[in-house]
């Protein structure tokens, strides 16, 4: 399995992959395989929600910076 380019294609992969295990002619075997690449996909979904998160957090503490100087300027 190749790792995905984006979320997006992650979570597209497992939707297929779901799609795929609950097919009735997808056989025991398959079914290991697609539920293996599923939890690979799953860590790498996971990851990048944590790093995006953490963007965010690091966006929203320098917007709270900037919007608490001036501020303190004018009590000043």
């Amino acid at each position: 399995m190749r790792a995905p380019k984006s979320f997006e294609e992650g979570m597209d992969r497992l939707n297929a992959i779901l799609a795929q295990m609950q097919q009735e002619d997808t056989s025991l075997a398959d079914s290991v395989k697609l539920y293996a690449e599923a939890a690979t996909l799953m860590q790498y979904c996971h990851a990048t929600l944590e790093k995006t998160s953490l963007q965010i957090e690091e966006i929203n503490a320098r917007l709270a910076q900037t919007v608490e100087a001036p501020q303190e300027q004018e009590e000043e």
